[in-house]
């Protein structure tokens, strides 16, 4: 008997992707699904719509919006699968995906998920992530990101897997969970998986990239791509990534790679590359700043829980810190390469 894969997405007002996503996931050729929508105050009819159309999706319906960590905790504690599949609303599968999510990660005990590939909808072939690398200032990006599909075909160890579409083994999220959550409801949106992906490698897990697992992404449907409110997240809860997980030694570190990344973080705005280039042809480029500033004052603010939040993950660390070193060697990303990156 096929193992159980419970798939939750969270919704806000993804009414007009819903249909898309899971008609591809009624395709699975792996189909023991459970399919949990869990949604987030949408004022759009994305609840009706599903009730009508899919019966046998499970809905919850929160009434404010709890954040993408929200949502995606009530929708854990309502799955029964041995595997958990955190998945977009704005994607679309193809009918392999699931299958071959489970082929590598049960490949290895250690291996607690895996990530696929996954192609932006409207391009040719053009990755948005292939897993995700990270920084030495708890910031984080899609590995390969714009680049052609057709570059990452191998499969691989990465150091995680965006919760865009990916597979989590069930053992591994009740290991690294903190207190009465999985996901950091805090955080409410951006650098949740970056933060599970610190969580899981200090715990002695790993991931796995499986590029026979193909996902379709409209991305950044829900927020915009290079809106404000995505911007001040972004920053803020990259800071309390390091703070959670990162040794005395990468904390300083940090700071240094911070800085240098503002400079050619400004090259870019400067001069329109990057994501802070495209932000600042939206928007005034003083308004980058303030959100800059604006972040790094509530990331402050939030020490104090975040520091809580550290020595309970630090009980469960199970590597040692040259072993952190060696995760930062291998799946690193220089502050250069990820200013200039849209």
């Amino acid at each position: 008997m096929l193992p159980m894969v419970s798939v939750v997405i969270p919704n806000w007002n993804g009414r007009k992707y819903l249909n898309d996503c899971i008609t591809s996931l009624r395709g699975q050729s792996h189909n023991n699904l459970e399919i949990i929508v869990v949604d987030n105050a949408s004022e759009d009819d994305s609840v009706e719509f599903l009730q009508k159309n899919f019966p046998e999706v499970i809905v919850i319906k929160h009434s404010k919006n709890l954040g993408f960590g929200g949502a995606n905790n009530t929708g854990i504690r309502t799955a029964h699968g041995k595997y958990i599949m955190m998945l977009n609303n704005d994607t679309r599968l193809e009918p392999k995906c699931v299958e071959e999510l489970i082929k590598p990660i049960e490949k290895n005990e250690r291996y607690g998920a895996c990530a696929s590939k996954i192609l932006l909808q409207y391009e040719d072939n053009i990755l948005d992530v292939a897993g995700i690398a990270v920084c030495l200032d708890g910031l984080s990006i899609g590995r390969g990101r714009l680049e052609s599909g057709d570059k990452f075909n191998q499969e691989e160890e990465v150091f995680f897997a965006s919760d865009c579409g990916c597979l989590y083994k069930k053992e591994m999220l009740d290991d690294i969970g903190l207190t009465n959550e999985i996901y950091d409801e805090d955080f409410f949106a951006y650098a949740d998986e970056t933060d599970m992906g610190w969580r899981a490698q200090l715990a002695g897990w790993k991931c796995i990239y499986s590029p026979q697992a193909v996902v379709h992404h409209y991305h950044s449907a829900s927020s915009g791509s290079y809106s404000s409110f995505k911007a001040f997240l972004v920053e803020r809860n990259r800071i309390w990534v390091a703070v959670k997980s990162f040794p005395l030694s990468i904390l300083f570190l940090g700071i240094f790679y911070t800085f240098l990344r503002y400079f050619y973080q400004a090259f870019g705005a400067l001069t329109g590359k990057g994501a802070a280039g495209r932000f600042t042809k939206e928007a005034n480029k003083f308004k980058l700043i303030i959100i800059l500033i604006k972040a790094n004052i509530s990331a402050f603010l939030g020490l104090p829980k975040m520091l809580k939040k550290r020595k309970e993950i630090m009980k469960k660390k199970r590597i040692s810190n040259r072993g952190i070193y060696t995760l930062f060697k291998k799946f690193g990303i220089s502050a250069r390469e990820i200013a200039l990156k849209e």
